[in-house]
């Protein structure tokens, strides 16, 4: 059950990332052209962040591995602190939403 909060803090996310350009909520979480970059899972948000950025987050304690799948996804996390999720949900839109290395440029 996620306390209201959390509920709180996840719809204020979504508040602000839907108006941006190529940005989908659905019952799954947040997509950016067709992908997922941030979810709910019970009461923390999964962000999907470059590889080095999560280590950080992890290592320094502010962030936890993310499991999918059966293993470890290492570019995902888990953040429970509530404070940190714009700024990480927002980091997680930008590392996603860019266009692959070599296409659209």
């Amino acid at each position: 059950m996620v306390d209201a909060q959390t509920t709180e803090a996840y719809d204020a996310l979504v508040l602000q990332l839907s108006d941006e350009d190529g940005v989908a909520v659905t019952p799954d979480g947040l997509l950016v052209h067709g992908k997922l970059f941030a979810f709910l899972d019970g009461d923390a948000l999964v962000v999907e962040l470059p590889e080095a950025r999560a280590t950080d987050l992890r290592e320094r304690g502010q962030a936890f591995g993310f499991t999918g799948g059966g293993h470890e996804l290492r570019d995902w996390v888990t953040i429970r602190d509530l404070e940190l999720w714009p700024e990480l949900a927002r980091e997680a839109h930008e590392f996603v939403g860019e266009p692959a290395v070599g296409g659209q440029s």
